[in-house]
């Protein structure tokens, strides 16, 4: 898999740089109904095929993945928390 493959596969599902698991999966099912060869779709097998060699390619970068549980990266990943982390103990969030 090359970087334009993953590219090229976020294009046909139409999704953004940053996209959750449950994404994917629900465009991927979506799309399936759109192009699946029994809905009369005319060139449907070729379509159904696109879409499919693209999901394998999204599921392959997102098992392949390295989750990183790193503090630093958990409040990147949830401001709230970051927030609320740096503010407990002012008024604002509580604590009086």
């Amino acid at each position: 898999m090359t970087y334009a493959d993953l590219q090229e596969s976020l294009r046909i599902f139409g999704l953004r740089n940053r996209s959750s698991l449950k994404e994917i999966k629900t465009r991927h099912r979506e799309l399936v109904k759109r192009y699946h060869p029994d809905t009369g779709n005319v060139d449907g097998n070729e379509s159904i095929q696109r879409v499919n060699a693209a999901y394998r390619i999204l599921m392959e970068y997102v098992t392949e993945y390295r989750f990183s549980f790193a503090e630093e990266e958990f409040y990147e990943q949830n401001p709230d928390e970051c927030l609320r982390q740096q503010f407990m103990d002012t008024a604002l969030w509580g604590k009086r």
